[in-house]
């Protein structure tokens, strides 16, 4: 099967099964998703759900939150991973958004990249989800599942190459789809230390490219 063959297969896969995939992160304005997304990193979806009801209702907006302490946001998030830093990047990312946005959540790299706390995967995320626009966040789940099913060659070893490598494959209107089948794929399925092969409905087609794997990439 040629890479061009296991791109049209996989994709066709997940249009059948997973039509109208979403985030499963919980928010109610781009601001929200902004802070969801900052609070997912290294962290799973179901603890942030958790504990963003609580400091939404609390700091809803940039404004709000931009009023707060590290330590009033603290006690909101301590119990994600690295609440410390994560609490001083929302604080001075919301201030940053006053200052600077007037409290709105840009809507492009550039300029979300400039924001404390935001790297180009959480904007990338932010543009894909929100804005609606053909971006693709690579993560852990993402990185590690296009290596295993054989859509990316081992020359992209970082998430910046299979981020490149992945646009230029998978059709435009499929990208921001892309992101969460290949997310929750890894999530559910394709899992990291024990990956459930045997409930894989690609596993007849996947490569299995694991650590020490021989096979040709």
């Amino acid at each position: 099967m040629t890479r061009e063959e296991r791109y049209s297969y996989i994709l066709n896969y997940f249009r059948e099964t997973l039509p109208n995939v979403a985030t499963e992160l919980h928010f109610g304005s781009a601001f929200q998703l902004l802070v969801a997304t900052l609070l997912s990193a290294q962290c799973t979806d179901k603890r942030i759900n958790e504990v963003t009801p609580e400091l939404f209702r609390h700091y809803p907006d940039a404004r709000t939150m931009a009023t707060a302490t590290v330590e009033d946001i603290l006690e909101y998030v301590k119990s994600v991973s690295y609440p410390n830093a994560k609490s001083k990047h929302l604080l001075e990312m919301s201030q940053k958004l006053v200052t600077d946005y007037d409290g709105v959540v840009p809507s492009t790299t550039e300029e979300l990249t400039t924001l404390p706390g935001v790297g180009r995967k959480t904007a990338n995320v932010v543009q894909s989800v929100w804005f609606g626009k053909p971006t693709l966040a690579v993560d852990t789940h993402v990185f590690r599942v296009s290596h295993r099913l054989g859509l990316v060659p081992h020359t992209a070893n970082t998430p910046s190459k299979v981020e490149d490598y992945l646009m230029k494959n998978i059709p435009v209107e499929d990208v921001a789809k892309a992101h969460h089948w290949l997310l929750l794929h890894g999530r559910y399925v394709c899992k990291s230390a024990k990956p459930e092969c045997g409930k894989c409905a690609l596993a007849d087609i996947c490569p299995k490219i694991m650590k020490n794997s021989k096979l040709e990439r």
